[in-house]
């Protein structure tokens, strides 16, 4: 050993440390594929367990019972307002579930996603890390029967029940994720809360704010407190609580029934400077084991906490569910005031003494309520105001609204009511579960399967059809998916990228077989799919069945909200190879984004893709990135010619290229970017290799029909 390097650190310094360079530093236009890499399993300790089946086992009213009783168990080392913890723990549920976003479903609380960075250390999620070490006794005592998902959605309903709210109901089975979805993307900024100038085109118009964004800062659930910017201004902050709150799914009512009733209980926390306050948790140091935002003079007492910075409570009895936000808000003339912690706010123009609250430590001792800018709001934005007027004329309405409103916010990313466990769990089923019935089981698979083979629809018409059909499904809230068949209702049967012509001439032929046999129309159209995988497996020399469950139902325009689906429009599918128009995001990236949505890996991606450009599925028929001269044949010819140096590949546009001869410098086929990254990223050649392999014909077509079945199938909760 050479003994000059005795004395050094046996590891290299930052190797294991977020100070370590990786391979998107050094090559940052690279492609990133990480974002397929959170369908891998690797990270789960708990490998083989079945969480709905853990459910079966939970004693339900006995963990209700200890959750309700750790609201009233104050603790010295955090102290609760009032001596009840309901505030804080709704707090933790509503930012759990609040960093939903319609426009890709992702975000929310489904996953407990709010465990890990960046969300644990988002400025406006301060101390919520003390609301889940409060939560830790009743976790560690239910243990595997209550996900963490679960147990911080439930802490915030049984807070409103305890307070008095006869809540709507509560459904169990959402999974914890064992790693931070680190490749979702919520903005582009560099520095907490950087003024939302940057997201929008123009911040005055709420509504030119960045797809798929829906907070108006890095850092923030909703809106700026404050105002926008940190700018007090009522009517401008209500214009972009609306935006906000549409884009997670709110209407104006249910958005004003949230706010009031979100604020009618608990109190925000501004007693002091924040600048006195140790780091977020992902930067504090090892001796607060997971803590953050420390802070050196809480004393003891809750009136001492800091968290956003704006301080006081919205109603009289914050611990009490009742119309007191109403009373104060409008009850009032309001004026801008500041905060101890220099924070925006508030405050009523000669307040009662006796519509003051008590302070949240000294109850001999009253103090000044206050109101945020988005409170404001609810006063002067006319739409707004009008709603509030009726819920003060019928509280029983605001209850219900309310109830309602939060019941959506805690499991709109659970998808459809088939997904919910639990005795608590609501029969009533809404539109926004995008509700399906139940199809038929006993109809002759077999001989409908025969009809679709003999009716001259092409392999391409087949497959095609069954895959626009699935795609739309999103794994981040269940959305979409074959189950339903809305592909034939409004406004999927117009999308551009279901080619509304073909699609029509499809369907003229597959629904008439689909009654004929009693039927749906979804299984005649997975079904039609199978038999296009098979005659294309069949052409390539193999003979295999498809697996197919019957069952789907046919979803109606009264079960369809219609304009909550035009999110889920594909703009690009690299699938079939298809994209709207040029987006600044490439090709390969939104091929990505859209794998990663289905519930992708990369290695299901790839064959996925080989397979539908052997079978000739592009979108009007093009013939980028057919690579083979047996097009509709399930042959692994993309692969095998993709890798073969024989040919060289020319550029011939943003997102063109000739693949030419070598030798005779004739242009055999054209690709584009979505064809050529499974040449030209490291990764994805690994496995387009394999599969070029002269050994591997086999296995492409068992690989294609796995993954084939696992996107058809991916809807149906009831083969789970």
């Amino acid at each position: 050993m050479d003994g000059n390097q005795s004395g050094k650190c046996p590891v290299m310094h930052g190797a294991n440390t977020a100070t370590g360079k990786d391979v998107m530093d050094w090559w940052p236009s690279a492609l990133n594929l990480d974002i397929l890499h959170q369908q891998d399993t690797k990270t789960n300790p708990l490998k083989g367990f079945n969480y709905r089946e853990a459910l079966k086992d939970l004693d339900v009213e006995a963990l209700k019972a200890d959750v309700k009783a750790l609201l009233t168990d104050s603790q010295d080392w955090w102290p609760a307002d009032w001596g009840h913890y309901g505030g804080l723990m709704i707090r933790l549920a509503w930012h759990s579930a609040g960093s939903y976003r319609l426009a890709d479903g992702r975000g929310g609380g489904g996953a407990g996603n709010i465990r890990f960075a960046p969300l644990n250390s988002w400025p406006d999620n301060g101390n919520l890390d003390k609301a889940r070490r409060l939560l830790w006794p009743v976790k560690k005592k239910y243990g595997n029967k209550i996900s963490w998902a679960d147990l911080i959605l439930l802490a915030g309903t049984m807070a409103y029940e305890d307070m008095g709210l006869k809540t709507f109901g509560f459904a169990f089975g959402r999974e914890d994720i064992w790693h931070p979805e680190t490749d979702t993307y919520w903005g582009s900024e560099r520095e907490w809360l950087a003024p939302s100038d940057n997201r929008y085109e123009d911040v005055g118009k709420p509504n030119t704010m960045e797809n798929p964004l829906a907070a108006v800062q890095m850092g923030l659930i909703y809106v700026n407190p404050e105002g926008v910017n940190g700018q007090p201004d009522p009517l401008k902050t209500g214009a972009q609580v609306r935006e906000t709150f549409a884009r997670m799914a709110m209407d104006d009512v249910e958005t004003a029934a949230l706010t009031c009733g979100g604020h009618t209980v608990g109190k925000a926390h501004g007693n002091g400077d924040a600048a006195t306050l140790g780091a977020e948790p992902e930067a504090a140091g090892l001796e607060t084991q997971g803590l953050g935002w420390m802070n050196p003079n809480l004393g003891g007492k809750a009136t001492n906490a800091i968290t956003s910075g704006i301080e006081g409570a919205w109603t009289t009895d914050p611990t009490k569910w009742d119309m007191g936000y109403f009373k104060l808000l409008f009850g009032y003339d309001w004026e801008l005031t500041k905060s101890p912690a220099g924070a925006n706010q508030w405050r009523p123009i000669d307040i009662k003494q006796e519509d003051m609250p008590v302070d949240s430590t000294d109850p001999t001792k009253r103090v000044m309520p206050m109101m945020t800018d988005a409170d404001m709001a609810m006063k002067v934005d006319p739409i707004y105001r009008e709603i509030c007027e009726k819920f003060m004329a019928d509280p029983a309405y605001f209850d219900d609204a309310f109830a309602r409103a939060w019941f959506k916010l805690t499991h709109r990313d659970m998808g459809p009511n088939t997904r919910y466990v639990g005795p608590d769990a609501p029969t009533e089923t809404l539109i926004w579960q995008d509700p399906v019935p139940a199809g038929s089981t006993g109809y002759d698979v077999a001989g409908l399967k025969a009809k679709i083979a003999a009716s001259g629809l092409s392999v391409a018409d087949m497959v095609s059809t069954a895959w626009d059909s699935a795609r739309t499904f999103r794994q981040s809230d269940y959305r979409g998916g074959a189950n339903g068949a809305r592909i034939r209702l409004a406004p999927q049967k117009d999308w551009e990228g279901n080619e509304p012509a073909r699609l029509a001439r499809v369907l003229s032929v597959l629904e008439p077989l689909a009654a004929a046999a009693g039927a749906s129309v979804a299984d005649t159209i997975v079904l039609a799919g199978v038999v296009g995988v098979e005659q294309a497996a069949k052409a390539a020399g193999f003979d295999v069945t498809v697996p197919f469950a019957p069952g789907r139902g046919d979803a109606t325009d009264a079960m369809t909200d219609a304009a909550s689906f035009d999110v889920l429009e594909p703009l690009a599918d690299g699938f079939r190879n298809w994209a709207k128009k040029d987006y600044v995001v490439t090709p390969e990236e939104l091929m990505l984004d859209r794998a990663q949505l289905m519930g992708l890996t990369a290695a299901e991606m790839t064959v996925l893709i080989g397979g539908m450009r052997a079978m000739g599925t592009n979108h009007g028929g093009t013939k980028h990135g057919v690579f083979t001269d047996r097009a509709g044949a399930l042959t692994t010819d993309f692969f095998v010619n993709l890798t073969d140096m024989s040919y060289r590949w020319v550029p011939t546009g943003s997102n063109s290229y000739d693949i030419v001869e070598r030798k005779s410098g004739a242009t055999k086929w054209t690709a584009t970017r979505a064809d050529l990254v499974f040449g030209s990223n490291s990764i994805l050649r690994a496995y387009a290799e394999v599969y070029a392999q002269d050994d591997n014909a086999g296995k492409f077509v068992s690989d294609f029909v796995a993954a084939w079945t696992k996107v058809m199938n991916a809807d149906r909760y009831d083969l789970a």
